[in-house]
């Protein structure tokens, strides 16, 4: 996805943002924290995850789907691309 180079940076703060997350769940088992403090953590980074996964999959719908000018090839190979991703995340 070459298209994501224009958005790579605040992509990338953003998965920065979510291994900041990921490490405080493990800080908070390394701690021994209380439970409801650590699954309130672990629903903060799947909440993170489902907000990059929205983009990821709105800015490949935009370019490799919906795009003008696209084959009709191109737009197939593009919601195949998708749907396979999508079967795996919502298995």
């Amino acid at each position: 996805m070459s298209h994501l180079h224009a958005h790579s940076d605040q992509l990338l703060a953003r998965v920065r943002r979510i291994a900041g997350q990921v490490a405080a769940i493990e800080r908070s088992i390394g701690a021994g924290a209380p439970c409801a403090r650590t699954l309130h953590l672990a629903a903060a980074v799947r909440g993170a995850i489902g907000g990059l996964m929205d983009e990821l999959v709105e800015e490949h719908l935009r370019e490799h789907v919906a795009a003008p000018g696209l084959s009709d090839a191109a737009r197939a190979e593009g919601a195949a691309e998708l749907a396979i991703v999508l079967k795996r995340h919502f298995r």
